[in-house]
């Protein structure tokens, strides 16, 4: 969560965010101890709010990144993140590139299982129009960082805790803006604020058909969302017709089923 409290803010949304705040910090303690309590706040705070993929290992590696860097661990948190950033390109090409037979890049990756080099699957995925620019470019300066973390750099020795927290940055970047399951990425429907369904043009693109929808449920307009513990589950146990809607039709027909059963129509 964001730590700043904001000036502008009324003064009841003031006191609740440093509730919440101390609720973190007191959480913190409790899971990595007192010892050095003011250095774990400033990492934790220094690292932003922890992003959500839709793939479950980026998930539970990048929390064993995040500990690190919380407790300290600096160099080894830069290293992972260099390692994660490697696993995810590699991940991709070899999942995405049976997809692709026909380009020319395909000649260059079809053999191999891995990458040490990067250059080549970040130049094979952005060929592909998989990788979003802001991705492109995380994925870009990550690499540069692995260059001086790994091949030596002497100046590790004294950066390492900058040059960890600024990859997880640029892993932050990657993994919220590629894989989350929330946002304005363009295979999203717009217009559903708090939800998020995949387009039906991009359904048949390689990244979404390989990678988000075996992470999805093919719901209706009608779907209901429900917290049971700790958990989001959707259900749709509504019958449809038998009929093909557009995106901006499905997009009208939740915003309505949303709407509160007083109020009128606001579409």
């Amino acid at each position: 969560m964001a730590m700043e409290i904001h000036q502008d803010w009324e003064e009841k949304i003031k006191e609740q965010h440093r509730e919440n705040k101390e609720n973190l910090i007191q959480e913190l303690l409790s899971q990595y101890g007192t010892h050095a309590a003011e250095v774990k706040r400033k990492n934790l705070i220094d690292m932003g709010p922890k992003p959500f993929s839709i793939l479950a290992f980026h998930n539970k590696f990048f929390e064993q990144i995040r500990r690190a860097f919380i407790m300290g661990s600096y160099y080894p948190a830069l290293t992972s993140s260099c390692a994660l950033g490697e696993r995810i390109l590699n991940h991709l090409v070899r999942t995405l590139r049976e997809d692709f037979k026909s380009t020319p890049e395909y000649k260059k990756i079809y053999r191999k299982d891995s990458f040490d080099n990067w250059d080549v699957p970040i130049n094979t995925l952005e060929s592909w129009q998989v990788l979003l620019p802001d991705v492109v470019k995380a994925f870009q300066d990550l690499l540069e960082l692995r260059r001086r973390s790994i091949h030596f750099d002497p100046a590790v020795d004294q950066d390492d805790r900058p040059l960890a927290l600024q990859a997880i940055k640029y892993l932050s970047k990657i993994i919220g803006t590629q894989f989350s399951a929330v946002g304005s990425q363009p295979w999203f429907i717009p217009g559903t604020p708090g939800e998020s369904y995949i387009k039906k043009d991009a359904e048949r693109l390689p990244f979404i058909k390989h990678i988000y929808l075996p992470n999805c449920q093919l719901v209706g307009p009608q779907n209901r969302i429900e917290v049971v513990g700790d958990r989001l589950l959707v259900q749709d146990n509504n019958k449809y017709e038998n009929v093909e809607i557009s995106d901006e039709e499905f997009r009208d027909l939740r915003l309505k089923r949303n709407l509160p059963q007083n109020d009128p129509p606001r579409l």
